[in-house]
């Protein structure tokens, strides 16, 4: 003995607009961070020199 379910009782939820949503949502709030955190990492390489003291490892000839 069988038990058939049809196909769209046996689905555990469904597939639709708000999980599209969400998944857009986070694609696009994701970009806008990266795109920030960019524009912020050229600000920062911009003002602040960087000098650091020569190596003493390598002996000068």
């Amino acid at each position: 003995m069988q038990n058939e379910v049809p196909p769209k009782k046996a689905r555990q939820g469904r597939r639709g607009i708000p999980v599209l949503v969400v998944l857009v949502a986070a694609l696009i709030l994701s970009m806008i961070i990266w795109g920030g955190v960019e524009i912020y990492g050229i600000y920062l390489d911009k003002t602040q020199p960087v000098e650091t003291e020569p190596s003493r490892d390598i002996p000068i000839e």
